[in-house]
């Protein structure tokens, strides 16, 4: 009971705010909110140079082959925050690759690792875009929890967009993932995401090599399939991350 207590108090914490502000999270400012499924987790004193990149393949020629490519930087202030800043670029059938956007990230670890029977972390955002006026508010709720072997991720999102090029609007987004601990270097699982302007769902691997010290790599690659006529029929996905 105790337990449960907490567990709904945080989500209260959380979420009674964000109604009251306004503030909420959704897709991506290039409309498709499939990216990465984040845990909770925040390692003191870790660095971090992540690059993610999403290829969209699809029988509509406007969205065949367009790209989505994001280069982070991340630093550690404490056991439990963490701070990044990333580029994001992408190109079109019709457009060549340009840097479209900055971003920066603020992830703060709630719990701590196996305190309570789920692990809970939030995630705040704010997206601009270069050449135009678009901005993007977002905050995420993070929670895990383990059943042996079994890890289940959940990210449940609210966002708000504005600006002069674009209709001020509100988005939800879920994105979530069930993974299998196989090995570290060997981690199958299968990611659900679903938002107001994509939905999809698809296998990941993902797995990780200690390189001494701090250092390690971590790797994720996956394909997620459309689940409506708006999300491009296979988004594939790789991620790339160096701790040090």
């Amino acid at each position: 009971m105790k337990r449960l207590l907490y567990e709904v108090s945080v989500l209260l914490l959380i979420l009674v705010p964000l109604a009251i502000m306004g503030i909420s999270a959704g897709a991506s400012a290039d409309g498709n909110s499939i990216d990465k499924v984040y845990d909770p987790y925040v390692n003191q004193l870790e660095k971090e140079l992540e690059y993610r990149v999403l290829y969209q393949d699809d029988n509509d020629d406007e969205r065949d082959g367009a790209q989505r490519h994001i280069l982070g930087a991340g630093l550690s202030w404490s056991d439990n925050l963490f701070t990044e800043l990333y580029l994001i670029g992408k190109k079109t059938p019709a457009e060549d690759f340009e840097i479209s956007a900055v971003e920066a990230e603020v992830k703060i670890q709630l719990t701590e690792q196996g305190e309570y029977s789920r692990d809970w972390g939030v995630l705040f955002e704010l997206e601009a875009e270069r050449d135009e006026h678009i901005r993007e508010a977002s905050t995420t709720l993070i929670v895990l929890q383990e059943w042996s072997r079994w890890v289940g991720t959940a990210n449940l999102s609210l966002g708000y967009e504005w600006g002069n090029d674009i209709d001020n609007e509100w988005e939800t987004a879920f994105a979530g993932q069930l993974r299998y601990r196989y090995r570290a270097a060997l981690e199958p699982a299968l990611e659900l995401y679903w938002g107001e302007s994509s939905q999809g769902l698809g296998p990941v691997i993902s797995g990780s090599q200690r390189l001494g010290g701090r250092r390690q790599l971590m790797w994720e690659l996956g394909v997620i399939l459309g689940l409506d006529d708006e999300t491009p029929d296979r988004n594939w996905k790789l991620t790339l991350e160096y701790e040090f």
